[in-house]
């Protein structure tokens, strides 16, 4: 197929997406790749309360654990931590001392910060009943060590470290206050000062911890999480934390994952560990160090899908394909598209790509 015939087909199945769809309020997509000459942007919605614009800010929910293990990377390149470090080397206050216990045993310092990267630490997940809890008292305040402290008192391990997969933002909380620690700033000061400085990201920032270096002019695009627009609620900034609390736009996002490819910001070996040091996630899906990988499955995920990146929660995703040399970035800011968003980024602008004469 001819470039413009492409592009025309991504649009139009953008656009028939959120239009069949009145529970999107918003939604945003870029394609880019200097390969082919692309840069394709846009904008749709149905009914959203403020100004729908293609540079609209964006909360990018779980993609912005990219942004957590970068940082911690980046950390490890400078030699203030190492992938394998215990996590007790950097949290050693008596509150962490017993987040891990297992059938009576305590394996807390057993984990390490890889471990926390790549969810093998076997901690429990506290993510979703916070939600619960926020949408049920939007007024609710907490701090991060609240949320660990719910997890501590009311949920288990799910096994020993280094003895299996399971993907919890819980690491991720951990791994900001790890970085906090080591850096002797705070969680969103040293993503600023790291990140979002260096590659001239002046918009983006943290959700309800700091503001961006740059404001834009227009507001950061409402989500949805059960059908109710947390977009306003302090309380979500905390709960989510290292684990996604990222809010930018698609052209800055594609500043960063063009860095991030191009070993800007991490050394090459360093990415390399990241994205290989890999534990099974589901069929055809590898998960390194906060960087999520389609892998070949005969017939179940062919090779042409393979891509590196990170979706989200809310239908946001981030992806690079390395073949196509192509970024997928956007997101429909509603949570019933946590996979809808990246089956449409695979199966509806990805397929189409391969198309190109």
């Amino acid at each position: 197929m001819k470039k413009n015939d492409v592009l025309s087909k991504i649009r139009t199945n953008f656009t028939k997406q959120v239009q069949s769809d009145q529970t999107l309020k918003n939604a945003y997509l870029l394609v880019h790749s200097d390969k082919h000459e692309i840069h394709l942007k846009m904008a749709e919605g149905n009914g959203a309360d403020g100004p729908l614009h293609e540079d609209q800010p964006n909360y990018l929910a779980s993609v912005g654990k990219l942004y957590t293990s970068t940082l911690t990377g980046i950390l490890h390149d400078e030699g203030s931590l190492s992938f394998d470090d215990a996590m007790r080397d950097h949290l050693d206050d008596d509150f962490y001392a017993d987040l891990h216990v297992l059938e009576g045993e305590n394996h807390t310092a057993s984990i390490k910060i890889h471990h926390l990267l790549n969810h093998t630490s076997g901690l429990y997940d506290c993510f979703w009943p916070m939600v619960d809890k926020i949408i049920h008292d939007q007024k609710t305040t907490m701090s991060v060590k609240d949320v660990l402290r719910w997890g501590k008192e009311n949920k288990k391990p799910d096994f020993k470290p280094g003895e299996g997969f399971s993907y919890t933002d819980t690491n991720y909380y951990l791994l900001g206050l790890i970085i906090e620690k080591v850096t002797g700033m705070s969680l969103p000061e040293a993503l600023r000062h790291h990140i979002f400085e260096p590659l001239g990201m002046k918009h983006s920032h943290m959700l309800h911890h700091d503001r961006p270096m740059e404001e834009s002019d227009y507001p950061i695009a409402d989500f949805l999480i059960r059908g109710v627009n947390l977009t306003p609620v302090e309380a979500y900034g905390t709960i989510d934390f290292g684990g996604g609390c990222v809010v930018s736009t698609l052209e800055e996002q594609l500043t960063f994952m063009r860095a991030l490819k191009e070993n800007r910001l991490l050394r090459e070996e360093t990415f390399t560990r990241m994205k290989n040091d890999t534990r099974r996630f589901s069929v055809g899906i590898a998960y390194g160090y906060g960087i999520m990988s389609f892998v070949t499955v005969p017939v179940l995920m062919p090779k042409r899908f393979n891509m590196w990146g990170h979706p989200g929660v809310t239908g946001a995703f981030s992806f690079y394909h390395p073949t196509l040399d192509t970024y997928v970035i956007g997101t429909f800011n509603n949570a019933d598209y946590a996979n809808k968003g990246v089956r449409f980024a695979l199966f509806k602008v990805i397929n189409l790509l391969l198309k190109l004469k």
